[in-house]
């Protein structure tokens, strides 16, 4: 009796043992899956995952993922590719534009100078008017285009947040204060002082400006913090929260926006995040703030 008991109690030993083994080298392997899918999604490499486990089951699953992987690297591909190519034909088309545009505006000048009926004057001012979106709309595709071409290099400095800020509020103050706008800014004593790109940084804010003049109420008030944030605020009675969520989307606008692009707030968006820093739009209560971060370090 007790030989058949050690007898069962061996072989449930062993049993446990193996099973034990299994296990350990199922996790291993699952381990040895997961980390080598992690790392070929974060790397561009053709190498497939390749695992030590001799388990059919580990081995189809391996199987499965490497062809995947494969799928979503050639669409990867495809879709690099073809962002490349429309980057460059916006490129290409906003920059043809500009020597047409240049000569329908030169003859418009002309046109200005000859004698003109009363209606002809008025088809006259709406070509204009269309004219002058049309190149606002072709500078803003040129700029677009060069701001997301991989050609786009930042130099970074350390740069006082303040001072940019000051400046850039400065140069738009006629501009503000014809619309009735008197602007309120708010700064920390001591400098605010980021690597980053001061010409950029002023791109931003001058985006951020022209949105204002577009949807504010006839405020703003603009703040700085030591953590290096920057938040614009104003009523904007034009806007809802559906509207503020798209504000960074291209070419979106409101019909309170007048005659927008479209790409201001995008291109604010792309080199702030070329920066490194975060941009973000929030409405609450009729009152729409718009929020720059840049961390230090």
């Amino acid at each position: 009796m007790e030989v058949w008991l050690w007898t069962v109690i061996g072989l449930l030993a062993a049993a446990v043992a193996a099973l034990s083994i299994k296990i350990y080298l199922l996790k291993k392997a699952a381990k040895e899956i997961e980390e080598g899918f992690a790392e070929r999604l974060s790397t561009d490499t053709n190498t497939l995952i390749d695992i030590s486990s001799g388990d059919a089951h580990m081995k189809k699953l391996a199987g499965s993922i490497n062809r995947e992987l494969v799928r979503l690297r050639v669409q990867r591909h495809r879709f690099s590719q073809g962002d490349v190519e429309i980057k460059k034909a916006v490129t290409n088309i906003s920059h043809d534009l500009r020597t047409p545009l240049t000569a329908i505006c030169g003859y418009l000048d002309l046109l200005e100078c000859e004698e003109k009926s009363k209606e002809a004057k008025r088809y006259l001012a709406v070509i204009r008017d269309r004219t002058e979106m049309l190149t606002q709309l072709t500078e803003e595709l040129f700029r677009y285009s060069l701001v997301k071409s991989e050609e786009n290099s930042l130099y970074t400095e350390p740069v006082s947040i303040g001072r940019v800020l000051e400046e850039s509020m400065a140069a738009f103050y006629t501009a503000l204060s014809a619309r009735g706008i008197t602007p309120k800014v708010q700064m920390p004593e001591e400098k605010v002082v980021r690597v980053l790109d001061a010409s950029a940084l002023r791109r931003v804010f001058s985006n951020l400006l022209h949105n204002v003049m577009k949807y504010s109420d006839g405020d703003l008030e603009v703040t700085l913090l030591e953590t290096g944030e920057v938040i614009f605020a104003n009523n904007s009675s034009g806007l809802d929260e559906v509207q503020t969520g798209r504000l960074f989307d291209r070419f979106y606008t409101v019909a309170s926006a007048g005659n927008s692009t479209g790409l201001g707030l995008a291109i604010a968006r792309t080199l702030v995040e070329q920066m490194k820093g975060t941009i973000s739009a929030e409405y609450q209560e009729g009152r729409l703030y718009i929020r720059i971060c840049f961390p230090d370090g």
